[in-house]
């Protein structure tokens, strides 16, 4: 099962090495990780979905990760409210005949199309991953060439924010 993370570690070179590199020696395959500066400038804050077979390795990923010096603080999102977003670049095959059939969809799934060239079409969206997944599968028809995804990030819904978790 996939498991969504919000780790608070301290904002110092290495540390996302650290996390990273003490998930995979523990043979867990982590599916999307970000980080980013949080509300306070010491603070980094970063996302993990991290695939585990059951509730007893998601506690002995939690318990090493506490053990690093770096880590502040770490929720598990997974059965919190949240609100869980990723952003994708998706560039598709564009020809005069089919363009106007590619803004249709880009308008239904709510898209954006940040840049335009003779025979492609840069779409950027937002959302959840099944939305993604879902606009990529529309467009497999017209030729995607490449694509870029962020990653997961989430916040927990409400005033109570992660660190006082």
């Amino acid at each position: 099962m996939k498991y969504t993370l919000a780790v608070l570690a301290e904002n110092r070179p290495g540390v996302l090495t650290h996390i990273s590199g003490l998930i995979s020696r523990r043979a867990f395959n982590i599916e999307s990780i970000t980080a980013g500066p949080s509300e306070e400038a010491e603070t980094t804050r970063i996302t993990i979905d991290v695939e585990v077979d059951d509730e007893i390795e998601l506690e002995q990923v939690v318990n090493q990760l506490a053990k690093l010096i770096d880590v502040i603080k770490i929720v598990n999102l997974t059965h919190e409210d949240s609100i869980q977003r990723e952003l994708a670049l998706i560039k598709v095959r564009a020809s005069k005949e089919n363009r106007s059939d590619l803004v249709d969809i880009v308008e239904i799934f709510r898209a954006k199309i940040v840049d335009v060239n003779r025979e492609t079409v840069v779409i950027e969206l937002t959302g959840e991953e099944s939305k993604i997944n879902a606009l990529c599968e529309v467009l497999v028809d017209f030729g995607i060439t490449e694509i870029v995804r962020t990653g997961k990030i989430a916040l927990a819904r409400g005033p109570v924010p992660a660190k006082a978790m």
